[in-house]
């Protein structure tokens, strides 16, 4: 299996580069807010820290492709980063220190991409999560200072605990009652939302998390976390990875009881 501790270090470094440009703007009075497209804001602070890390990987490496929320796709090629700046901006501007930036590595294979390396870093939670293929996933201030994670071992739904993110997209998509009823089975629910309860699963402390509707930079780097915690990272209809358009996220154990209840077969 080829040793991708490299890029682990490199995304290490690209991360402390995001963080001081989002830290240095967090809480700021003179925060420049805008409205994409989508009805979704972005922030002045979203723009730096992607070309920021745009830069580095130009630097370090040239040959690769990249996938960013603000930018974009740039370039070509078997291996391919792709970076959230700020997910959970809606918090960011508001002043709610849960928001992380994502970042993670791709690499193309005979089945499609795989995720080899993964990192979300929240400075100002003072939490940073990283992985890479086939070395486990961690927690810590560096990859010196680490605790190494592991995925939950609730096996019944009735003792596990459910996190999401809100109800109105499970109501837009028509899988309330799927949702409703899972947390009917459930021993615990709470809205956490964004990357934060993905990171709850791998460090075990939460055992299932979901959401309806996501974009690939949302998933990328919480997947690699996720399974090499342990875990399964799948879209709700089961199929592996980032790439369905939302997500489920589990110990495994705990999987297919929650696809069967917001799976849309169900």
């Amino acid at each position: 299996m080829p040793d991708y501790h490299d890029d682990l270090r490199l995304a290490h470094v690209l991360a402390d580069v995001a963080d001081a440009a989002t830290m240095e703007r967090f809480k700021a009075i003179d925060l420049k807010v805008e409205t994409k497209p989508d009805m979704t804001p972005v922030t002045e602070a979203d723009r730096a820290a992607e070309e920021l890390v745009r830069g580095a990987l130009q630097r370090a490496r040239p040959r690769d492709a990249v996938l960013g929320e603000e930018f974009g796709n740039q370039g070509q090629g078997p291996r391919r980063w792709i970076i959230d700046p700020i997910d959970g901006t809606k918090n960011y501007v508001r002043g709610v220190p849960v928001w992380a930036t994502l970042i993670s590595l791709f690499v193309q294979g005979p089945g499609g991409d795989k995720g080899v390396v993964g990192l979300v870093s929240a400075p100002a939670l003072g939490r940073r999560w990283w992985a890479s293929l086939g070395s486990g996933a961690y927690t810590g201030r560096s990859l010196s200072s680490a605790t190494r994670l592991h995925v939950s071992g609730v096996a019944k739904l009735g003792d596990a605990s459910f996190a999401y993110s809100s109800l109105s997209g499970w109501e837009e998509q028509g899988r309330l009652d799927g949702f409703l009823d899972l947390t009917r089975a459930c021993w615990r629910t709470r809205g956490y939302g964004d990357f934060w309860p993905y990171m709850m699963v791998a460090e075990g402390s939460v055992d299932m998390c979901a959401e309806p509707e996501l974009s690939l930079w949302d998933m990328a780097a919480p997947s690699v976390v996720v399974t090499e915690a342990g875990g399964r990272f799948t879209s709700l209809e089961g199929e592996p990875g980032p790439g369905g358009g939302n997500a489920a996220a589990s110990n495994g154990l705990l999987h297919e009881e929650l696809l069967g209840y917001l799976g849309r077969g169900r």
